[in-house]
């Protein structure tokens, strides 16, 4: 139960709201609500980073395909060798990577060897070229070496039958080589998300226009298509919906009917224009429309049919931090990704004053930048929801617990970094 004086501490936070759901619990809703996507589609391995895999990849080989040296030198039986002295061996061949010695390698003889040459028949043994004198079809190798010394063995990274990843992953850059690595050429993926988007306001004007007397050029949708074509997402912009009650509920049903999830940017808070939340009540269910954060408290979630919604708020700054801190998490888990881990956090220290009223989280914009012994973050500036400048500016989000006020430089704090985000 809260104490009046916590409750007097939480009045100073601006516009507080004690209905507002806080952060984590938030996200957890939204997770609970989510249904992935299950359509499967084949798809060439050059278009595999970003997709997400739909079923186990099976190695159908053994890599390395056979025992190979890890380095260039001597080829040798480890029983030829002394544990410390010299021996001297006959040269019976060479073996270069992609053509192999053929012959039979006898008692007493070494084999030339480059890194990643197979290892000729009877050898276990490779004994770096700095370690060896050759002349005169004769080859002077040093004592000590171990058995298998410089050897790699086949299937020794991946061996035949084995996962090598598994369903609901997301493919990174690594992943592509590593499917090329077997020979497969295609692999099977779950769909692309259908993303469909819009900004509402008579305030908002397209690019390439001029703008009238209070009118704004719209960039929520230049940046949620970035943000969205970021993650993979197939996206329908349906452009500047003006606020009128039955323009809004159209661009609502006809954005349902042709995507997965529909994203809108302003509208959500209570204002006598905004409309968003009625019409998500009529059309289909509203979980929630407050998050005790800052920027971007008016967040409104639910669904209309099987399409997820989110209705993010105006400010340019509280529709990146929204999407960055719940939207792209949803996108992730509905696109069928299995493990989607939270956004990276560690700690860094204040290199500049920070101001807070208690009361709800929030996500400010700074620049981190190496320091001794660790990290220091300085803020962007000014903090406001309508400076898109402090997100182009910022490098990461300074993220601020509930009960946090004031801070004086050197105090420590939490920090994302936005790289690694999406």
């Amino acid at each position: 139960m809260t104490t009046p004086a916590r409750l007097s501490e939480l009045a100073t936070a601006d516009d507080y709201d004690p209905d507002s759901m806080p952060v984590e619990r938030a996200r957890a809703h939204i997770r609970a609500f989510l249904t992935p996507v299950t359509t499967l589609e084949r798809v060439h391995v050059r278009h595999a980073p970003g997709r997400v895999l739909g079923e186990d990849l099976v190695s159908p080989i053994h890599v390395p395909g056979h025992d190979n040296s890890a380095m260039d030198g001597w080829a040798v039986r480890h029983a030829d060798l002394q544990p410390d002295a010299d021996v001297t061996l006959q040269v019976a061949g060479t073996s270069f990577a992609g053509r192999p010695f053929e012959g039979s390698v006898a008692p007493g003889q070494a084999v030339r060897i480059f890194t990643g040459a197979v290892m000729p028949p009877g050898c276990d043994t490779v004994i770096m070229q700095e370690r060896a004198r050759a002349a005169d079809g004769r080859v002077t190798l040093g004592g000590g070496a171990k058995p298998g010394q410089n050897r790699r063995r086949a299937g020794e990274d991946i061996r035949a039958g084995s996962t090598v990843l598994s369903g609901g992953q997301r493919l990174r850059a690594a992943d592509a080589g590593l499917i090329a690595s077997l020979g497969i050429g295609e692999i099977t993926v779950f769909r692309r998300l259908r993303v469909a988007f819009f900004s509402t306001g008579d305030e908002l004007v397209q690019i390439g226009t001029t703008p009238g007397r209070g009118q704004i050029y719209d960039s929520n949708r230049y940046t949620l298509h970035a943000m969205l074509t970021g993650l993979g997402c197939e996206v329908l912009d349906m452009g500047v919906i003006r606020d009128d009650p039955a323009a809004v509920e159209l661009a609502f049903a006809q954005a349902a009917a042709a995507a997965d999830v529909v994203l809108t940017s302003g509208g959500a808070s209570v204002g006598d224009a905004d409309y968003v939340k009625q019409i998500l009540d009529r059309l289909g269910e509203v979980l929630f429309w407050k998050i005790a954060m800052k920027p971007g408290r008016p967040l409104a979630f639910g669904r209309i049919g099987n399409t997820h919604l989110f209705g993010l708020p105006g400010n340019p700054v509280a529709v990146m931090v929204t999407f960055y801190q719940f939207v792209r998490e949803a996108l992730l888990v509905l696109m069928g990704q299995s493990q989607v881990p939270p956004c990276p956090t560690f700690k860094a220290t204040l290199a500049s004053p920070l101001k807070k009223a208690p009361g709800r989280v929030e996500f400010q914009r700074g620049i981190l930048a190496p320091a001794e012994g660790g990290w220091s973050v300085a803020l962007t500036g000014e903090q406001g929801s309508n400076i898109l400048s402090s997100m182009s500016r910022a490098n990461c989000f300074v993220v601020l617990p509930t009960e946090c006020g004031n801070l004086a430089p050197g105090a420590l704090v939490d920090v994302q970094p936005f790289e690694g985000i999406l």
